[in-house]
């Protein structure tokens, strides 16, 4: 009771230090430096962080199971690396029985590759709606290289330097394909899908009756080249090969067109990793389908020289 009637006690000099020593205490002062010292700490940890995590690499195929454009462009490329190793063996394997007593090139290497690429590509279109198999893929392209390499050699063997003329062309047209669609200036659009739709059937009925008129013996040898109405017929002087020929260059253009936009659309929607396989997939089918047709169109124009 005396001490706390004391004047002394009430001096605001004995509180500060009676509140510091006394433990548990702490004087506001402390705490609001306490408290901007944590805060400080707290943004400089999260600032780090932040820093951290825009420093760091981009998520790949791999860390997200996600298709991306990278990963379908590598997918491509080792499709593409399989189809150049078998059609070298497919080149060497047609030419091998070129001699002077025999001096026609085989066709089993292109027979056999077509037959093979065809059955696959049929299987992986009408599976990969269940489950996307990348080996049996890998398979089609073996087997189409197989038909690249036995078909070029043998056009080669017959006009020297078309597989040359071919090549190029099909590089120009999927990369003036490519780079029209990378600026925009190039979309997939319903009323092209259905104009391209009806005019890929008229072809394929096209080439049917062509088959079957060739195989009946309606054209026979020397009456005007071996590609049937191609290279019979012709309108104002042009061989109706060359001017169905063009049109199919633009709807075989307009089929990768389809081809990335459906990756785009993949990518976008955030498509399982194995669709990249699905992409090549269709990207390998078009580009060689545009190849052979070069290489008819070429056939049919130096036959006629």
């Amino acid at each position: 009771m005396a001490s706390s009637s004391n004047p002394a006690f009430a001096h605001p000099a004995f509180q500060e230090r009676s509140s510091a020593q006394r433990p548990g205490l702490t004087p506001p002062a402390a705490q609001t430096q306490f408290s901007t010292a944590s805060a400080q700490a707290t943004d400089a940890a999260v600032q780090a962080q932040l820093e951290g995590a825009y420093a760091a690499p981009s998520a790949g195929a791999i860390d997200t199971d996600r298709m991306t454009v990278e990963d379908t462009v590598l997918k491509t490329v080792a499709l593409f690396g399989v189809l150049l190793v078998t059609a070298v063996v497919g080149w060497i394997w047609t030419m091998a029985g070129v001699t002077a007593a025999n001096p026609s090139p085989s066709i089993a290497p292109w027979i056999i590759g077509a037959l093979g690429g065809f059955v696959l590509a049929m299987v992986v279109t009408f599976t990969s709606r269940k489950k996307i198999r990348p080996a049996l893929i890998l398979a089609y392209a073996a087997f189409e290289g197989l038909f690249i390499g036995g078909i070029s050699a043998f056009f080669e063997f017959i006009w020297p330097g078309i597989v040359v003329q071919a090549t190029l062309a099909t590089l120009s047209v999927v990369g003036v394909t490519l780079a029209l669609f990378a600026s925009g200036k190039v979309r997939a659009s319903k009323k092209a899908t259905k104009v391209f739709m009806i005019a890929m059937i008229g072809y394929l009925v096209f080439s049917l009756i062509n088959v079957v008129m060739m195989m009946f013996g309606a054209f026979p040898a020397g009456s005007g080249g071996p590609f049937g109405m191609l290279s019979h017929y012709s309108i104002m002087g042009i061989p109706l090969g060359v001017i169905i020929g063009v049109a199919v260059v633009i709807m075989a253009a307009y089929s990768l067109v389809l081809d990335f936009d459906s990756i785009q659309q993949g990518v976008r929607n955030g498509a399982p990793r194995p669709f990249a396989w699905l992409g090549a997939f269709g990207i390998m089918v078009t580009v060689v389908w545009l190849y052979v047709e070069i290489l008819r169109m070429i056939a049919i124009l130096r036959g006629n020289d």
